[in-house]
């Protein structure tokens, strides 16, 4: 449970210092990551200008993470799912309203809809995973009988 707890700890820091760099430094950190991702898929190739698209595909997957672990964390303290989710949704907004003060930001209700749906498919993943997991172990008992 520690290490979990540390783990979100780690990503919410994560998601946050992010939405504390001014929209410049922000700009620049995926237009360096789109150069990257270029050269790897397409080496040689001019690609269209996709920073926006990778920006919201960013976001999904630190808040996929965030639910992931918010679901790991309240299924060890045996807890239902919403209340999970729910802190997920809280942090996109706390995440949104901190940008409001940072130059060049600003808050996006679009943006807080796709950080919820990344907690949401988070926590499915792991929820799938976790399925997966126990028809295996299921089925294999059932095969030694």
């Amino acid at each position: 449970m520690t290490l979990c707890a540390v783990l979100l700890v780690c990503n919410l820091v994560f998601i946050w210092g992010n939405s504390l760099l001014p929209a410049e430094a922000s700009g620049q950190i995926s237009g360096t990551l789109k150069v990257f991702l270029d050269g790897l898929f397409a080496p040689g190739e001019a690609t269209p200008s996709g920073d926006g698209l990778l920006r919201k595909f960013a976001h999904f997957a630190e808040f996929g993470t965030l639910g992931l672990l918010l679901g790991w964390l309240f299924g060890m303290l045996g807890k239902r799912p919403l209340p999970a989710f729910t802190l997920g949704v809280a942090a996109a907004c706390i995440d949104e309203t901190i940008q409001i003060f940072v130059p060049g930001r600003g808050p996006g209700i679009r943006d807080v809809c796709i950080d919820s749906c990344g907690v949401a498919a988070g926590m499915l993943l792991l929820y799938l995973g976790y399925a997966c997991g126990k028809r295996r172990s299921t089925r294999k008992n059932f095969r030694r009988k």
